[in-house]
Parts: structure tokens; C-alpha cells; sequence
């Protein structure tokens, strides 16, 4: 899940109706610090793709109603990108709307000698499993066994 608790849920709420008005919707919200300076990253998402113009109405959107909101207490940078064809799927929402793609599956430890399993991302059962086609065999992964699952493209 994203970091940053209070100030992502706070912000996710702002942003989500900011991204439904420039035609996109919300994708993630992170907060987090990297190196000396604190982040704030929204990522979002569009079925046409998002696109630098895209980003930049987002962030020009978002700007006053941070000010306004001022959500955050010390000094961030803001910043506003797409998902990006190598996406981290992080909740069930990413999960589907991902379905059919190749994916990557890496876990905590080892199963079979592997941590790293590659597939197509079959959907989401009600048990919660993370189910993909590897080679037309159906793999099921635990969601607290996998340390990060992310789609793949090759290039």
C-alpha cells in the first residue's frame, strides 16, 4: 500500500473528483521521501493513456486546492505522471483493471525454488488470490506472499 497514511488518504480524496474533470482517473497518490525531500506523487491514468498535457492540468488543478487544503506540514515536492506501461499493481482496483496482461509476480520467499513467477494476469476470485497463466498452467500466489506485482512488457 502507499505510505504517508493521513496525507494520502487526505489527498486521494482531493484529487480523485480533480481527475474525473480532465477526463482521467486516479491511479495512486504516494508520500514518501526520497533522499533529503519529501514527494507527493499522483498518478493517473486515462483508457487513451495520459500524456504530459494531461499530467500538467492535473498538477496546475491540484496546486490551489493543496494551498487550500494544505494537507501536508513541511516542504514537498509535487508531482503528477502516469502509471507507465511497467505499473506496480498495488489493490484489488489495479488489479483488475490490469486483467490480461503479462505481469510479474515477485514474492517474499521462495516457492519451488522461484521468487520471480511471470503470467497472464488471470481475475480476481473472491478468495483473494493473485492468479496468473504461466505457460498454461495457473499459478495461485497468497496476497501476503508477494512482496510486489507489477506488469511487464518486453521490449
Amino acid at each position: 500500500m502507499a505510505k504517508g497514511g493521513g496525507v494520502v488518504d487526505t489527498v486521494r480524496a482531493l484529487a480523485e473528483p480533480v481527475a474525473e474533470s480532465i477526463g482521467c482517473w486516479l491511479w495512486d497518490v504516494e508520500y514518501v521521501k526520497e533522499g533529503a525531500r519529501r514527494v507527493l506523487r499522483i498518478t493517473i491514468d486515462s483508457e487513451e493513456g495520459v500524456n504530459i498535457e494531461d499530467c500538467e492540468k492535473m498538477h496546475r488543478a491540484m496546486d490551489p486546492i493543496l494551498d487550500e487544503a494544505d494537507p501536508i506540514e513541511e516542504a514537498y515536492f509535487l508531482e503528477v505522471s502516469s502509471p507507465g506501461v511497467e505499473r506496480e499493481l498495488k489493490t484489488e482496483e489495479h488489479i483488475m483493471a490490469c486483467e490480461g496482461w503479462d505481469v510479474e509476480v515477485r514474492l517474499y520467499a521462495p516457492r519451488d525454488g522461484s521468487k520471480i513467477y511471470r503470467g497472464v494476469l488471470l481475475p480476481l476470485e473472491e478468495d483473494g488470490m493473485i492468479r496468473i497463466d504461466a505457460a498454461g498452467n495457473t499459478l495461485s500466489f497468497e496476497p501476503n506472499a508477494v512482496a510486489k506485482l507489477c506488469t511487464y512488457f518486453e521490449f
